[in-house]
């Protein structure tokens, strides 16, 4: 369709007797823009979500006392639970008390400087605050006693904690890693007597095992994302 003056095609949508050149330019940008928006925007978005940026993952964060468990847990051989007393029993493994540090560190590097916050927090009565590394939002309620009681190891959600100098979140704790481990656990369950072991690997044919500690632990997948 054409007229005197005045130049319409269809076919590619130009109207350069209507707008310049440089605004039709313009309006292809905007539109060609917006549709990579729509189309890329939530994939984006979605990376950007699960990045180790905005969950956490991998980060330290610093602590009152710089606490390696590397050296406690790794070199000396410290148990889980002697720091966390309440991770078979409570909903919260809990922070170590500052008496349970004085239990050593009053005779071992009992005036070392980096100890200065603890001798503080002992003398005053006043506790340590601890930065809490591994942590799930508000309306998330976790349960750290049931897993642990039901055959998942520490380093399955913490990591591999004895190698750690200063201490990180191991896991993205996202709702669908969760959500993963619900679905099928078997992977991540362990003999109880293994559970706070940071080396332990599953032998023999994998799949038989868990199984076994399925059955052990009563555990019904049918149930597990029936919130």
């Amino acid at each position: 369709m054409a007229r005197r003056g005045v130049c319409f095609r269809l076919g590619d949508f130009t109207l350069p007797q209507v707008f310049s050149r440089k605004t039709d330019q313009i309006v292809y940008f905007v539109l060609y823009g917006a549709l990579v928006i729509v189309i890329v925007g939530p994939s984006i978005w979605l990376i950007i979500s699960h990045s180790s940026y905005a969950t956490g993952q991998f980060t330290p964060y610093e602590q009152p006392v710089p606490f390696s468990h590397k050296h406690h847990v790794g070199d000396v051989g410290l148990d889980c639970r002697y720091c966390h007393q309440g991770v078979e029993t409570s909903n919260s493994a809990g922070l170590p008390a500052t008496e349970i540090c004085m239990t050593c560190h009053s005779q071992i590097f009992a005036n070392a400087d980096v100890l200065g916050p603890v001798r503080q927090s002992f003398a005053s009565r006043t506790p340590l605050e601890w930065t809490r590394v591994n942590s799930v939002p508000d309306f998330v309620f976790f349960n750290h006693a049931v897993h642990v009681n039901n055959g998942v190891g520490c380093v399955t959600c913490h990591g591999r904690v004895d190698q750690m100098p200063i201490t990180w979140q191991a896991a993205p704790l996202t709702m669908q890693w969760c959500l993963n481990c619900h679905r099928d656990p078997g992977p991540n369950l362990r003999p109880r007597n293994q559970i706070y072991s940071m080396t332990w690997r599953p032998q023999g044919d994998r799949k038989k095992l868990a199984e076994s500690l399925l059955a052990h632990y009563r555990i019904h997948t049918d149930t597990m994302t029936d919130c």
